[in-house]
């Protein structure tokens, strides 16, 4: 019988995989490449991709990997920043199915999870009861239990709450043999009674001890004296005799590569009611981590660092702009100490005490004081977002990368110790941003390196032996909260010495003696340099786009700006991203979208591997909602991707029916306009809507848009308002009539235009052109490249130079300011008619607060608490800001901005048939809860068509736009 190939074998395993569990199996090309990354810099594809529904799954697929000879390898999010979670074999992703709060004791303060929850899925849960898990890492949105414990997790928080491993109480496991144990502090009688079990699990309580008696001597003096330590085994807690035999915090750390975690009992801890945080500006790195001493003695809760690198990014992204608006001067540096405790008194005194430290001893030329959650927002969304909005700096193949980003030393020596580390990167000429843990000694530097380059890639070698000499000449450690994984695991034998990794070996000879469980990573690891993930990217072919990718490698290089840091995946605010929220698989983040677009940009013939099926099924629940464009730090434009994917895909296989009739909507719309009310009869006749259905894939279950036959432009012509006297001193204003409210909610254009007018504004209506927008969204770029050319010539040459254009639809007006300058971007109509896209809620303000608006406090909007949904593209393109400061003109009103995400609706997404579950489960995440949580009296607003659509259908609760209560409200004499 011949020898089974690698794909007939994988084949093999891949039925008996589908036969034995419960849980989906994913072997295609695709889905591997997508879990062959993660946020590090390295890439290696596994087999297959398992995703259990329970433990049997998971015993199943590690027995099917012993008879099949293959590794396997738990993952969480996907976040690691040392490629702990990529390797060869199986893939088991947790955080998809086995996600589950089982308990939560208050009494007790302890937790009962499944590895895939999310730390502040988690948090949200013992919040109700006063009650968090203390370590806080920065990517809590996202970063689930079962990564942490496998990484030994710290975070901003560790000088007081420590590492994950003080927080595990008891761990179930699945052992390499498939075997399962529970792994938790015993005494001698009961670890001696375990020991004598015929199982894997007996003979660790049985072999271990012993191991750790031989080397006592090794552990005594092998570990680094600094206590906040990820990497190695942590033989140092087994050997302690102070505390019971406890293998459920010894496999802590131990990145997979032990046993595989399906249940963990959990420490909570207390949530302090109140932080306040101190806020110190100074003019250089060394000069704030030389405040941090002064900051310790005052008992924080953390000191964190951030320098101007970072700062000057945050100031690019309309997520974190305002941060620049709170700071002094240009600082070259800040340092973050936060106080928290339940009485807010001594909080404040701790805060003063610091400032008058800090003044006393010249550190720093001002401290900002943020009390209140308010004054703190800005502060700490940009400090959770250091990671990756560094990554955002890197161009092309040249990145921030995390191989010396972990090292941490006792604070008292941090200043010196930069200080030389700083030399080092100067010495052989990198770049790097800095920002940390300045209370427990931790700076997460990460040069800039290009390992397309293999000069640069024996640089980066060489400057991570001399980074390891430098923390351990200061006792320090070379992996403090990151682990060891591929970046750092090599050099494990030269610190802890010979006797010591030889125990640690002997130890995972113990646990897994096939060495099947993640291997290679912590002891007999490949080279640091090997399995980079640049290097094994093959040169882009040629790939003529039509659509502009500003940045290097085009297309490829804009989908590859993704260095995997999970944004998308976060489940609880944002927008980013939608139909991940809804799904919670990874191929339906960003993300998983942009890895996959890279796979397909890395073939031979990228044309007509956009074409691919199997691509597109993972592009096809994106809902274009451009959030990503300003949630993920890297900017990952996915709406704009997939456009031009769309298109390829349509070169190859044609235009459905579908696409080309949402595509000619403005059409559409105005011929039903012309006909109504009979237009609107189809909307209401079952056998009509099956058949549209059948047809169209329209769905059934949505209702259509109800056409009013007296629209905008008739409106505007018919009316008897002598436009062409009427005084305008502010000069012409135009305005855009858009494919939807034009036709079907005439009432906002006609709210608008009347408080332009009366606000001094002579109003010209544009009516005769598509922005495109939506032929853009069904991949039509040439049809929509068509529209733009005429919409934005006819604009430049009947407007006057420098004249604002305005309009009511956010994703109409916003594709003049963005997807024009993609679509053309040497057209300098195009160029000049986007400068002039003006909010028509700036002009407002501005008329209102010069007097040339007044609004009535008798008004029924008057004084009425409004709830405000802002639109997806509008947030990504400009921010709700000027929305929201007009409804705050309204006399008393009560403006709450929602934090909903995307309402699910994405224009024409919803209506589609295979697509409308889809769209209402986002909805039905934060909006439609938020919406039905109101009274009746709550004033619901929102900016987008879309998003009153759904809202209506979603929560029968009408929604109405900001111009039309401005108009409400207007005071007339």
């Amino acid at each position: 019988m011949p020898t089974p190939t690698p794909k007939t074998k994988d084949h093999a395993l891949h039925q008996r995989l589908l036969k034995d569990l419960e849980g989906p199996v994913a072997f295609d090309d695709y889905t591997r490449h997508l879990f062959s990354r993660d946020a590090s810099m390295y890439s290696i594809t596994p087999r297959g991709v398992v995703f259990p529904r329970h433990t049997a799954d998971v015993q199943a697929t590690l027995t099917a990997a012993a008879d099949f000879n293959i590794p396997v390898l738990a993952r969480g999010a996907g976040t690691s920043l040392a490629g702990q979670t990529v390797g060869p074999g199986l893939v088991l992703d947790f955080s998809r199915h086995m996600n589950r709060i089982i308990d939560l004791d208050p009494e007790a303060g302890t937790a009962l999870v499944e590895p895939g929850v999310v730390q502040d899925q988690l948090n949200r849960a013992a919040a109700e009861h006063g009650l968090m898990f203390g370590p806080d890492t920065s990517t809590s949105n996202r970063a689930t239990i079962g990564g942490m414990i496998g990484n030994n997790s710290a975070g901003s928080g560790s000088l007081r709450y420590g590492m994950t491993i003080d927080h595990v109480r008891a761990l179930d496991v699945v052992l390499s043999d498939g075997s399962t144990a529970r792994l938790e502090p015993v005494d001698e009688a009961e670890r001696k009674r375990r020991a004598d079990l015929p199982t894997l699990e007996g003979r660790l309580y049985r072999d271990l001890p012993p191991l750790v008696h031989a080397n006592a001597a090794a552990i005594a003096e092998g570990f680094p004296d600094f206590w906040r330590r990820a990497c190695g085994y942590r033989l140092d807690r087994l050997a302690r005799t102070d505390t019971p035999f406890d293998l459920a915090k010894f496999v802590v750390g131990s990145e997979g590569t032990l046993a595989i975690a399906t249940r963990a009992l959990v420490d909570l801890v207390p949530k302090p009611r109140r932080t306040v945080i101190a806020v110190g500006h100074f003019t250089s790195v060394v000069a704030a981590i030389e405040a941090t001493e002064s900051a310790l003695a005052c008992h924080p809760a953390a000191v964190e660092l951030m320098d101007r690198t970072i700062l000057d990014l945050s100031r690019q992204k309309i997520e974190y702009a305002s941060l620049g608006e709170i700071l002094q001067g240009d600082p070259e540096a800040l340092l973050f100490v936060s106080f928290t405790g339940d009485d807010e008194t001594e909080l404040i005194d701790q805060l003063r005490q610091l400032t008058t430290s800090w003044k006393r001893h010249g550190h720093g030329y001002h401290t900002l004081q943020a009390i209140t959650p308010q004054q703190q927002s800005a502060l700490l969304k940009v400090r959770k977002s250091s990671l990756g909005l560094l990554m955002a700096a890197g161009e092309g193949t040249r990145r921030p990368l995390a191989f010396v980003e972990d090292t941490a030393v006792d604070p008292l020596h941090l200043a010196e110790y930069t200080r030389r580390f700083k030399g080092i990167l100067d010495e052989h000429g990198l770049d790097a941003g800095f920002y940390g843990h300045c209370s427990v000694g931790c700076l997460h530097i990460r040069p800039f390196v290009d390992l397309a380059d293999p000069h640069q890639v024996t640089v980066m070698r060489t400057v991570a032996e001399r980074i390891k000499d430098l923390v351990t000449e200061y006792g320090g450690v070379n992996s403090s909260e990151h682990g060891d994984g591929l970046a750092r695991s090599e050099f494990n034998r030269e610190i802890f010495g010979d006797d010591l990794y030889e125990a640690m070996r002997a130890v995972k000879g113990l646990f897994d003696p096939h060495d099947r469980l993640n291997p290679g990573k912590i002891v007999d690891a490949p080279a640091m340099t090997e399995n980079l993930r640049d290097p094994a990217l093959p040169p882009a072919a040629e790939l003529r786009t039509r659509l502009t990718f500003d940045v290097v490698g085009g297309m490829r290089g804009a989908a590859d700006r993704c260095m995997n840091i999970g944004l998308c995946r976060k489940s609880d605010t944002g927008a980013m991203c939608p139909s991940y929220m809804a799904t919670r698989n990874e191929q339906d983040s960003t993300r998983g979208r942009a890895n996959a677009l890279v796979k397909a940009l890395s073939e031979p013939d990228p044309r007509k591997a956009l074409g691919d099926e199997r691509l597109h099924e993972v592009l096809d629940l994106c809902l274009m909602c451009k959030a990503c464009k300003s949630e993920c730090p890297l900017g990952v434009d996915m709406a704009t991707l997939k456009a031009e994917a769309l298109s390829h895909h349509h070169d190859e296989h044609g235009i459905p029916l579908r696409s080309r009739v949402f595509g000619s909507i403005r059409f559409l719309n105005r011929l039903g306009s012309a006909t109504a009310p009979l237009s609107n009869l189809p909307g209401r006749i079952p056998l009509l809507r099956r058949l549209m259905d059948r047809l169209l894939g329209i769905t059934p279950a949505r209702p259509l848009p109800r056409f009013e036959h007296r629209n905008l432009v008739r409106w505007f012509n018919r009316s008897k308002r002598k436009h062409t006297h009427t005084p305008a001193p502010q000069g012409t204003v135009t305005y855009l009539a858009d494919s939807f409210t034009t036709y079907t909610e005439p009432s906002i254009g006609r709210a608008a235009i009347e408080l332009l007018e009366t606000s001094g504004w002579n109003v010209r209506l544009e009516s005769r052109g598509c922005c495109g927008r939506s032929s853009l969204s069904k991949g039509l770029v040439d049809d929509a490249n068509e529209k733009a050319f005429k919409l934005a010539h006819l604009l430049a040459e009947t407007t006057p130079a420098g004249s604002p254009i305005v309009g009511c639809e956010p994703s109409c007006l916003m594709t003049l300011r963005d997807e024009h300058l993609a679509m053309l971007p040497g057209d300098k109509a195009v160029k000049d008619i986007s400068g002039r896209v003006r909010q028509v809620e700036e002009l407002l303000v501005e008329a209102i607060d010069a007097g040339r608006l007044r609004l009535s406090d008798t008004a029924w909007p008057a004084g009425r608490r409004l709830l405000y949904h802002g639109h997806c593209h509008q947030k990504a393109e400009v921010g709700t800001a000027a929305t929201v400061e007009l409804l705050k003109r309204i006399p008393g009103a009560e403006v709450v901005e929602l934090d909903a995400g995307c309402c699910g609706m994405a224009g024409s997404f919803g209506f589609e048939s295979e697509h409308y579950d889809v769209s209402m489960t986002v909805g039905d995440d934060r909006l439609f809860p938020a919406v039905r949580a109101e009274p009746e009296e709550t004033v619901i607003v929102a900016t987008g068509v879309s998003c009153r659509q759904q809202i209506f259908h979603g929560t029968q609760r009408d929604a109405w736009h900001p111009v039309q209560l401005i108009r409400e409200s207007l005071l007339t004499d």
